[in-house]
């Protein structure tokens, strides 16, 4: 079973992701995660005990990917 992560989590490894190519001024908050859930970029792939949504890092890595472009242009960056 792959390793699912909340969406605090997801928020703060999206980050990462996104500050290696903007030089530290894209973020992500887990706002962001859920609304990449509303829009469709990104699927449940369980839940917590607590009953809130759990993201595998394969469909998490897609969303960044997906939503890269617009984010870097929002903090003046052009898209790699």
């Amino acid at each position: 079973m792959p390793h699912l992560y909340t969406a605090p989590q997801a928020a703060a490894l999206a980050t990462t992701w996104r500050r290696s190519l903007s030089a530290g001024a894209a973020a992500v908050t887990p706002a962001t995660i859920r609304k990449w859930r509303e829009r469709g970029h990104l699927t449940a792939a369980g839940l917590d005990g607590r009953g809130h949504p759990l993201y595998a890092l394969r469909d998490l890595a897609a969303a960044e990917k997906a939503t890269r472009g617009r984010a870097l242009r929002l903090v003046g960056i052009g898209a790699p």
